[in-house]
């Protein structure tokens, strides 16, 4: 097990606090890994809804049977580059309107989509995605891990292991408010990130909580300390206490 650094605690060094929310944020944890076509048409929905304020902030948090999901800045040489495929090695492929390379999600793998009004818990894109980065980072700190940053290439590393990526963030604000967010892999298979090039960062490999732990990781619990961090670094008001529930396409608030 990697030994915890000694980790600043949010709000990030160097930067002023969030703004306070006047809102609370509902959180939505599905309970079993989810498609990620009905994942991304009820985001879409959600934040719709959020931009013309018929919602409050709300927090999809969540796994997802296996995908590859390219980003906008995908190299073609990061993950085949065939624009019409639909597939690789038998994982579906879905195009995606976030920034950044290519990825791979999939059970055991924590995927968090903050549905939020930006101005309201950061001041500008690059403060969200340090908030972000930083509550994945005292997460695996509770959990006995150090991570860290590394400059120009968002996302969360493993300190003391060479190169290995532990988190990917990817963001997209539209009409002020965020869509897509982040992924920590909790107790993956990590073989499908070896069929591309993760977050097209020649050099580097995809590593896991258990895998660096040497033992099992309670996804459950993971989520449930992530949440606590991402409230904390983002100044958020729950709507009630986030508990699992199960997913059905016509969930509504």
């Amino acid at each position: 097990m990697t030994t915890p650094a000694a980790l600043s605690t949010v709000p990030v060094i160097g930067q002023s606090p969030p703004p306070e929310s006047p809102t609370s944020t509902e959180v939505l944890w599905f309970s079993s890994p989810v498609r990620y076509a009905d994942a991304w048409e009820l985001q879409m929905r959600l934040h719709r809804e959020r931009v013309m304020n018929s919602r409050p902030d709300t927090i999809l948090i969540l796994e997802h049977q296996p995908i590859y999901t390219v980003g906008r800045r995908a190299l073609a040489s990061d993950w085949g580059g065939d624009p019409t495929a639909i597939h690789r090695d038998g994982i579906e492929i879905h195009h995606v309107n976030r920034g950044g390379s290519v990825t791979y999600h999939g059970p055991g793998q924590l995927v968090v989509y903050p549905i939020l009004r930006l101005t309201d818990h950061a001041r500008g894109v690059r403060a969200y995605v340090e908030r972000l980065e930083e509550a994945v980072i005292q997460c695996l700190r509770q959990n006995g891990i150090a991570g860290h940053r590394e400059a120009k290439t968002p996302g969360v590393w493993v300190t003391g292991l060479h190169h290995a990526k532990i988190a990917s963030v990817g963001i997209r604000v539209d009409r002020g408010v965020t869509m897509h967010g982040l992924a920590l892999n909790v107790d993956m298979n990590l073989s499908p990130f070896r069929g591309i090039t993760p977050c097209g960062l020649h050099g580097s490999h995809a590593t896991s909580m258990a895998e660096v732990a040497g033992q099992p990781m309670s996804l459950v619990a993971v989520a449930q300390s992530l949440l606590d961090q991402l409230k904390q670094a983002l100044a958020l008001r729950w709507t009630e206490s986030p508990s699992p529930i199960e997913f059905h396409t016509g969930l509504r608030s």
